[in-house]
């Protein structure tokens, strides 16, 4: 009964993320060799995160946001081997951004104190 269950976990898990590349497959951002960080829209919260990321990461966000619309404008794509990959999609203004708003949640804490 244990080994069903595990099976059955196991087989949930790689469902969803089977699930999570075929939707990361249909984006278009990929063939731009954009990162899904780099489609997040500008709000606040996002241009604070931004103001914090180290500048190496800061110049190769722009350098492929830069890179996008030149193709966009072009109406052109990368070649497929360049597309960006599930597995190379990194995360880079995530901790950032979730820095920023435990912050301002313990700010907005603190004011009603």
């Amino acid at each position: 009964m244990a080994s069903k269950v595990a099976k059955a976990v196991a087989q949930q898990g790689s469902f969803k993320q089977t699930l999570r590349k075929w939707v990361y497959n249909t984006m278009g951002f990929r063939q731009y060799g954009l990162w899904h960080d780099d489609c997040l829209y500008e709000t606040g919260d996002v241009k604070e995160a931004l103001r914090r990321l180290p500048t190496r990461l800061l110049d190769e966000r722009q350098f492929r946001q830069q890179r996008a619309m030149q193709l966009s404008v072009c109406k052109e794509v990368l070649p497929k081997e360049q597309w960006t990959k599930f597995e190379d999609d990194i995360r880079y203004l995530t901790p950032y951004l979730e820095e920023v708003l435990r912050e301002k949640k313990e700010k907005e804490e603190w004011e009603q104190k």
